[in-house]
């Protein structure tokens, strides 16, 4: 191994290490860069080339349209998130669901995906899931197991439904990183990956795993009946079928229209992904105004936090281009492709140790982290070796969402244990959610086997 192969190994070591022991994240990608590449002037061995084209990066990450969206996004979802709408569309599908066995764990689950759908941000879901549905579940017998790891897996949906945040930022990567496999292999008006077709291509592996937890739920139900009962005809308000359907209809067809709108107007072209966001945050305004949620101090509270999260999502990415630029400066994409390349099963073997090291990653860090630091470092290597890119960014999606739900270091399980009550223990929680993982992983390995569960509604959608 060369001098620049270790100094490259050296930098990825330091970075994990800083992570671990709980140092910023942006600051650290940024530091441990630039500690590199200084031990990298002093040794000869890093090119201060590489270094000067950070104010390029930099100003490209600012002035990209793409990235644009994410604030706009994160708008809208967490303008949802304050408002009453989520609360309304539980009551409603419990109403409907309620008379069934499992019904309620089954409208926990709807709920999850048009949440999902709506806000694209997985804390906000589970813990408002968490505080509207478990303690209505435990009260009406179901299971605690049960019920947590419903909401947990539901509550993960917004990882990889459309219109997902995850996705808008795996797109930009995912597209930089295949336009520089291409070049590299001497494609010089190389192909994109846009922001769009992942939307798209999420479209069936998402509905996918709602059918799974549906099913799930229902089976459990059937063969244990006492771990998810039906509510109580006591319980259930008495409406009659003209109210129930004009209450389904009024809480459904507003966030159904929001999605409409934004996916609608992305798949058809009519949009680009910055301008749906906007269409989206207006939506949410709207929704939110509608419900007589939106006040002054809300709009405001709405408006922090957005902020917040952008500025935490624009400067890891800035750190990231750094760490980037000086893993580059030290060969180590080269280093990452030899490797990748060298493994036994070729591509396929490549995929399957690329994946378990993000399995394992999102058990300590979080997905913006991940998508910034890892992709940009194996992505052009796996695109190199023939795999398709919008596959290859669904596969990262899905598998991330199945780390957020592994105990013991899952977000969405300390996401619930914030909002759930006392009698509700840890180990309930991690027994609970243990199906669903089982159940995320058979969903991962039939888009493995059949990758045209990915792909082929882009390409029907897409033909010219």
């Amino acid at each position: 191994m060369s001098e620049q192969e270790l100094l490259a190994l050296a930098l990825v070591v330091a970075m994990c290490a800083a992570l671990m022991a709980g140092f910023p994240v942006a600051f650290t990608l940024g530091g441990v860069s630039l500690i590199g590449a200084g031990l990298g002037l002093l040794t000869g061995s890093f090119d201060p080339s590489f270094l000067a084209a950070l104010t390029n990066r930099i100003y490209g990450i600012m002035s990209n349209e793409v990235l644009m969206a994410v604030p706009l996004f994160v708008f809208m979802g967490i303008m949802l998130e304050r408002s009453r709408i989520s609360e309304n569309l539980l009551d409603t599908m419990a109403q409907l669901f309620g008379p069934v066995r499992g019904g309620l764990g089954i409208s926990v689950a709807i709920v999850g995906m048009l949440l999902a759908a709506s806000t694209g941000i997985v804390g906000a879901t589970v813990v408002t899931m968490g505080l509207l549905s478990l303690p209505s579940m435990i009260k009406r017998g179901y299971d605690p197991a049960l019920a947590c790891g419903t909401i947990c897996a539901a509550g993960t949906l917004g990882q990889i439904i459309p219109p997902s945040v995850i996705l808008v930022m795996l797109g930009d990567v995912l597209g930089s990183a295949y336009q520089q496999a291409q070049l590299s292999l001497g494609v010089y008006n190389p192909k994109t990956v846009s922001v769009g077709d992942l939307f798209v291509g999420a479209l069936i592996p998402g509905l996918l795993l709602v059918v799974a937890y549906i099913l799930y739920i229902a089976v459990v139900a059937w063969l244990r009946p006492a771990v998810a009962p039906a509510i109580p005809e006591e319980e259930r308000r008495r409406l009659s079928r003209t109210e129930l359907l004009r209450r389904v209809i009024q809480s459904l067809l507003p966030p159904f229209f929001l999605i409409l709108a934004v996916l609608g107007s992305i798949i058809g072209g009519v949009a680009t992904p910055t301008e749906a966001a906007a269409v989206g945050a207006l939506g949410a305004m709207l929704l939110a105004l509608r419900e007589r949620a939106l006040t002054w101090r809300r709009l405001r509270e709405v408006m922090v936090g957005t902020l917040e999260m952008s500025t935490m999502v624009f400067l890891i990415l800035i750190g990231a281009a750094m760490f980037s630029l000086v893993f580059r400066g030290f060969g180590g994409d080269e280093a990452v492709h030899e490797v990748l390349s060298s493994l036994p099963g070729g591509a396929f073997g490549a995929m399957f140790v690329v994946m378990a090291v993000m399995f394992l990653l999102g058990f300590v860090l979080d997905f913006i982290e991940i998508i910034f630091v890892m992709v940009p470092l194996v992505g052009p290597a796996l695109m190199k070796m023939g795999l398709d890119p919008l596959w290859l960014g669904i596969m990262m999606g899905v598998n991330l969402q199945t780390s957020f739900l592994t105990p013991p270091f899952g977000f969405s399980l300390f996401y619930l244990r914030g909002v759930a009550p006392p009698a509700i223990t840890t180990e309930m929680i991690y027994r609970g959610v243990m199906p669903f993982i089982v159940l995320q992983l058979i969903v991962l390995i039939l888009l493995a086997y059949w990758p045209s569960l990915v792909t082929w509604l882009p390409s029907v959608i897409y033909s010219d």
